[in-house]
Formats: structure tokens, C-alpha cells, sequence
């Protein structure tokens, strides 16, 4: 197997979900989650900038995986992966980003118990995680309602960012996969 996820056979290449990778990428996720919280814990959740630190790991997040998704996609259609396949190795990422948000949405509300409408007052950690990854996966999926609403500017920007991101996802690249596969059988004649 190479670096980027590919399994070199007889000659012939194929694409293999990078188990080790995407947990590494699991664990940097909830690295950011728990060192965000001991730092808000630390410092005070007063200081406005924590706010714009959170938006901006959020943005790069959203860089990261929207460029991972995008070279997935196309090693997956060019060593012609099967569709079911392909679809785990999405579903892995789309938990990857919907974890990631989710924990992005309980710092803001860390920093400010006000940034989301319809999360109770005074919940457990392990309650608010929940409501925000009920959330997340909502934003997601198109669901397109949620008794939980960002009230605040960052909050606002992160559910915006993470709706743009699920939409460039499913709808882009999801769709995208069987039709980039055909062109790349083709021009392989």
C-alpha cells in the first residue's frame, strides 16, 4: 500500500479505506474537542477571541475535508472502486465531519450557554455533546428542522459552514462519483 491509500498488486492499483488514517483523523477531531475545552476551562470563556480561534479551526476543518473528500473521490473512481465501497469510505467521512462540528458547536456553546436556542440549561457535557451531534447530523442531512437553532453570530457561521459543506458533499461529490468514474473508464480506452 502507498502513501496516498492505494494497494499495489501484479502491477494493478486499487484503492483501499485508509483505516489507520481516518483514525488518526478521529482522534486529531477530539484532540481539538478536549484541548478548546481545557483552554476554555483554563482561561475563562470571557475573552472574545476564543470565539473567532473556534470559527477559524471550524474553516480549516471544512478546507481539510472538503480538499480529502475531493482526492477520495477521485482515487476511488480512478481504481474503479465499487460504489458500496465508496459509500462506506463517505459515510466515514461524513461521521468524521458531523463529530467534528458537533464538538466545534459545544465549544461555542462553552463559551456562551446562549449561542444555541433548545439546548436546556445546565445539561451534562455528555447531554449537550449529544444535542449538538443531533444537530449536526440534522444539518447534514437536509432535514431541514431542528429544535435546536444558533442564536449567536459564531454559531450562526459554524451551522452556515457546516450546511455549505454537507451540500458540496452529497450534492457534489456524492452524485459526481458514478459519472467522474465513467469519464475516467473512458478516457482509459
Amino acid at each position: 500500500m502507498d502513501e496516498s491509500g492505494r494497494e499495489v498488486a501484479n502491477g494493478e492499483c486499487r484503492f483501499c479505506i485508509p483505516v489507520v488514517r481516518n483514525l488518526i483523523e478521529y482522534g486529531v477531531i477530539i484532540g481539538w474537542w478536549l484541548l478548546g475545552w481545557w483552554m476554555i476551562r483554563w482561561w475563562g470563556a470571557a475573552n472574545p477571541w476564543w470565539a473567532a480561534v473556534v470559527i477559524t479551526a471550524c474553516w480549516l476543518k471544512t478546507v481539510f475535508f472538503g480538499g480529502e473528500n475531493l482526492r477520495q473521490l477521485y482515487e476511488a473512481a480512478r481504481s474503479n472502486l465499487a460504489h458500496h465501497h465508496f459509500m462506506l469510505l463517505m459515510g466515514i467521512n461524513m461521521s468524521q465531519m458531523i463529530l467534528s462540528f458537533a464538538l466545534d458547536f459545544h465549544l461555542l456553546h462553552l463559551l456562551d450557554p446562549n449561542s444555541f436556542s433548545g439546548v436546556a440549561p445546565g445539561v451534562s457535557t455528555f447531554e449537550a455533546v449529544f444535542d449538538y451531534f443531533y444537530l449536526s447530523t440534522l444539518n447534514f442531512s437536509f432535514f431541514g428542522y431542528s429544535d435546536i437553532l444558533p442564536q449567536t453570530i459564531p454559531a450562526k457561521v459554524a451551522n452556515l459552514t457546516e450546511i455549505v459543506l454537507a451540500f458540496v458533499t452529497v450534492i457534489f461529490l456524492l452524485s459526481d462519483f458514478v459519472s467522474l468514474k465513467e469519464s475516467l473508464r473512458g478516457t482509459r480506452r
